[in-house]
């Protein structure tokens, strides 16, 4: 029988009488890309802490390669790639620096060290800004040195906490393709926290969490096939109008956000001529979309992905 690479058994964490976790329970299969996906302060980046040995293990098992965190940390760091939220790069060094101080705390030989330096700047593209001090380099730049530190002693499972915080578009589809250029060229597992629809989609499994609890997992795919219907948007220069509209069409509360209104329901075409008509000129623009992970997330928490944070407590 195959290994998990991750594998989390009833899992609970408190910080004082504030629950950041409540029996978590997944585990990631060998060589794929997992997602966690939920708000600020769903229970991500506790979860993320544990398994990197940051924290310790209050109630339940963690094994990752089969090495139970609680008694085996030092086999499982050394097992481990890990890239966090916040920033973990010493800006008065050079790029190189940070590297070399980083793979000199995993013990390696100083020619294995140089070569895999030289390795890693060249697949992340960093190979010309060696010499470079962090401190002027970009966030996008920031991001690819992060991760070529934490690939440096060539890790079998990498995990990776909202990693395209703050970047811009093109700067995250990069990071991307160089993910998925390790894990073709590698087999390295993936675990990736995110609260992005895009990062989602990528995943192979998704793992939905929510104030400390995972409420529904599966493919992308599968998860959106959970949710009936379609979502019907429409932006307006008259929110209350067409509020009142949809409550009457299609009953409930419509979601409001900005000039948009939305609901989902499973016969807005056969409404829609009749509703753009009552409607007339208030009606900006209209959207029509299947089921998206936000739509599965809301019908599993009533809670909005695209919303800032978590109601709970933040963790």
């Amino acid at each position: 029988m195959m290994v998990a690479a991750v594998d989390v058994s009833s899992v609970t964490y408190r910080y004082g009488e504030t629950p950041a976790l409540s029996g978590v329970s997944f585990s990631v299969a060998s060589g794929s890309l997992t997602g966690l996906l939920g708000p600020n302060g769903s229970g991500k980046t506790t979860l993320f802490r544990l398994l990197a040995t940051l924290l310790p293990v209050q109630s339940g098992t963690i094994s990752i390669l089969g090495c139970d965190v609680r008694d085996r940390a030092v086999r499982v760091r050394e097992q481990l790639g890990v890239t966090f939220q916040s920033p973990a790069l010493d800006v008065r060094l050079t790029v190189e620096e940070n590297l070399r101080c980083h793979g000199q705390l995993y013990g390696m030989a100083r020619r294995e060290l140089t070569s895999r330096i030289d390795s890693e700047l060249s697949r992340l593209d960093l190979s010309d800004r060696r010499q470079d001090l962090v401190e002027t380099l970009s966030g996008g730049l920031k991001r690819r040195v992060e991760l070529a530190k934490g690939l440096l002693h060539r890790p079998r499972v990498l995990l990776l906490d909202e990693p395209s915080s703050g970047l811009d578009v093109a700067a995250r589809r990069r990071f991307w393709d160089v993910i998925d250029d390790i894990r073709r060229k590698d087999g390295t597992t993936v675990l990736v926290s995110t609260h992005l629809m895009d990062e989602a989609e990528r995943c192979d499994e998704l793992f939905l969490l929510h104030q400390g609890r995972i409420v529904r997992s599966g493919s992308p795919e599968e998860l959106r096939g959970t949710v009936a219907g379609e979502r019907l948007t429409v932006r307006t220069a008259d929110t209350r109008r067409v509020c009142q509209e949809f409550e009457s069409l299609f009953g409930g509360t419509p979601a409001v956000r900005g000039d948009l209104v939305s609901v989902r329901t499973t016969d807005a075409a056969r409404h829609l001529p009749d509703l753009l008509k009552k409607l007339g000129s208030v009606v900006l623009s209209v959207e029509l979309a299947r089921p998206s992970l936000d739509d599965v997330f809301f019908d599993a928490t009533g809670w909005n992905l695209s919303d800032p944070a978590d109601p709970a407590a933040d963790a």
